[in-house]
């Protein structure tokens, strides 16, 4: 069996506590097999061999998925699919290049469902109309799996048609053994509530928001945001999840602002100003990121995100280091 095959037979399977260990061995199998990884610890004098501690793991630069093809054994593989990050026009966007885009889709229901139980009990309708004009969005790709898997009948998808969103709302209503799920853009979702105000078929939804302004609102906090979506949908609790084009794992708010974390993506954090101070017990600073779903890319991200953490492990984001692209899910200024 293949480190490949091994590893992607233990992750469904992972534990908290076994996070380190399998990080470890997937940092010097990729530091080996991953050409710009390789380049990148070749260029900071690291031995892989000499790393015993995950935190002392360099982390990639994010911005590596904008310039150079992030991939695995890439003499091996061609990509089934190409994964682009939302941005604008005159924005170079993060190439995600997933050698099988089911293990995209399996691991991410996984985790849904790991926060909110079987996919069968609900049904997903999504409010993303930038994703679905620009193409090649993960969170498009994971909705529309998630749809159709929940053998709903109804579509998911409503570009900037907001009366036919209420239409459908009310009739997949009707049917109580089944929860609904709206996922939206920030923007979108304040859109709707503006237009629609205090609907019926507003109420009693789970709202999960995805960030993002995009241009087209002011960027705002995300306790401002959620206060303006709760004055449409209700006082309960507005969700959100953590996920980014280059990473094929995500983290969720479940409606008090904190995000919590399945095994497989760990989440530490470093000194702003200086990339090599991860700590796991750092109260708070910018993100480094641990997916161990990411076999076929790199799995150790040095995002652009600040982040609070927590004695439980969740985590809140606080927003964007200076100068850095507002971009992907949930990452507001």
């Amino acid at each position: 069996m293949s480190f490949r095959e091994e590893h992607l037979r233990q992750l469904p399977h992972l534990t908290f506590s076994d996070v380190s260990a399998v990080a470890l061995r997937l940092f010097r199998y990729q530091a080996e097999h991953c050409p710009p990884y390789r380049a990148y610890l070749n260029a900071l004098g690291c031995k892989p061999t000499k790393v015993e501690r995950i935190t002392d793991i360099p982390f990639l630069p994010i911005e590596f998925f904008k310039t150079h093809d992030v991939r695995t054994d890439p003499e091996v593989w061609e990509p089934q699919e190409l994964f682009l990050s939302s941005g604008t026009t005159m924005q170079q966007r993060s190439q995600h290049r997933v050698r099988d885009p089911q293990l995209y889709r399996r691991n991410a229901a996984s985790i849904f469902e790991r926060y909110y139980g079987p996919i069968s009990s609900w049904t997903f309708l999504a409010l993303l109309p930038s994703y679905l004009e620009q193409g090649h969005s993960s969170l498009v790709a994971m909705v529309d799996y998630f749809a159709k898997e929940s053998g709903q009948t109804q579509p998911a998808f409503f570009l900037h048609d907001h009366a036919a969103l209420l239409q459908a709302l009310r009739e997949v209503k009707q049917d109580d053994s089944r929860r609904v799920m709206l996922f939206g853009v920030s923007y979108a979702l304040l859109d709707l509530a503006a237009e629609m105000g205090l609907a019926p078929e507003l109420q009693n939804l789970t709202v999960l928001e995805t960030g993002g302004m995009k241009g087209r609102r002011r960027e705002m906090i995300r306790e401002e945001l959620h206060h303006e979506l709760q004055q449409a949908f209700g006082p309960a609790g507005i969700h959100s999840e953590y996920g980014m084009t280059e990473l094929l794992s995500q983290a969720y708010s479940l409606g008090d602002g904190r995000f919590h974390a399945p095994p497989q993506l760990r989440v530490l954090l470093r000194e702003p100003a200086d990339p090599f101070s991860v700590s796991e017990t750092r109260p708070d600073g910018a993100i480094n990121v641990i997916d161990l779903a990411n076999v076929d890319s790199c799995a150790f991200i040095e995002t652009k995100d600040l982040a609070r953490m927590h004695a439980d492990g969740s985590f809140e984001v606080l927003g964007r280091l200076d100068n850095s692209d507002v971009r992907g899910c949930n990452q507001m200024v």
